[in-house]
């Protein structure tokens, strides 16, 4: 599980930060799954390392255009390119009505199926290898944060010790990866917890914005490895921050504490601390700090693999 950053900024984009995407690479299957796709998310894409073909799945949590407004026509563009045979959209209420809207007054035909999927509180997709579930968020239009758990793997198999017992390579070294019992030939019997190590736990990755301090947020972040929350901004601003429903950095730093998470990365900043400005981005990273020790900085194009240890 990879995290790419396409677009970091609040609002409107700047120089340096274009308006919210998030994409996850799951590298095992070749497919990527979008978080918000405000508008120029597709020019975003070819600076980066992600491929647009390998996008599966696209998650919305609101409805304000530097969230969607690159919706359409990257939906547009994923049809041309040639490379979509299926795309399911997930968010709230009017998503499917204004995609339908965008798509008829362009008079843009797509070549692959769509299916909108309108979300509510509790799990909105599963597989076999992945949980997301979504709750509401505290904003000025309805809301979701989402939550992506990868479900829990089977330890280690021991192909050694596998062998010293005589069993033989194939199919039955897969029934014991999985857990079970297997009867060789002989009436020996193995049962697959004897060789496999301890329960690989699943990562998760929460993304949450927009939304002021709320208690759904740290219940859908409980325990979660990597969580993305915005913080729009600083701490002296905090009564614009409860004027507009947006986080500021103690905000999300405290979200980060009271979830229990292993990392935070901060995102969605306002412009007004962009270099130059008498408050900017390093002090922000500071403020969250002093809360909450491991938090970093997102910025267009960053790149974080969940697969690394955040700490010891």
């Amino acid at each position: 599980m990879q995290i790419t950053f396409l677009g970091t900024s609040s609002g409107v984009p700047t120089r340096q930060r274009n308006v919210s995407s998030i994409a996850l690479r799951l590298n095992q299957r070749s497919e990527v799954w979008l978080f918000d796709c405000g508008e120029g998310t597709q020019h975003q894409l070819l600076r980066s390392e992600v491929k647009n073909s390998q996008i599966r799945r696209i998650f919305v949590t609101h409805m304000h255009g530097d969230h969607i407004f690159g919706l359409a026509g990257l939906l547009a563009t994923c049809g041309m390119a040639g490379g979509a045979d299926r795309m399911d959209i997930y968010g709230p209420t009017g998503l499917g009505e204004y995609i339908d809207a965008c798509l008829r007054y362009s008079e843009t035909r797509l070549n692959y199926p769509i299916k909108v999927h309108r979300v509510k509180p509790g799990v909105v997709f599963e597989d076999e290898d992945y949980v997301v579930s979504c709750a509401p968020l505290k904003h000025r239009v309805t809301a979701y944060g989402y939550r992506i758990t990868e479900r829990d793997r089977p330890g280690r198999f021991d192909v050694d010790r596998a062998r010293s017992q005589g069993i033989p390579p194939g199919p039955l070294y897969g029934q014991l990866k999985q857990g079970q019992v297997v009867t060789l030939p002989d009436g020996r019997r193995f049962a697959g917890a004897d060789f496999c190590g301890p329960t690989q736990k699943g990562r998760s990755l929460v993304y949450c914005t927009d939304t002021i301090f709320c208690d759904s947020a740290i219940a859908l972040a409980a325990g979660a490895t990597v969580l993305i929350h915005e913080a729009t901004f600083a701490h002296q601003d905090a009564e614009m921050a409860f004027q507009r429903l947006h986080s500021t950095t103690t905000m999300a730093a405290q979200v980060a504490l009271a979830a229990g998470v292993e990392t935070l990365i901060m995102t969605h900043f306002s412009p007004r601390y962009a270099p130059g400005n008498p408050v900017q981005l390093d002090d922000l990273l500071a403020e969250a700090r002093s809360i909450f020790a491991h938090t970093h900085l997102a910025y267009d194009f960053m790149t974080y693999d969940l697969a690394v240890p955040t700490h010891d």
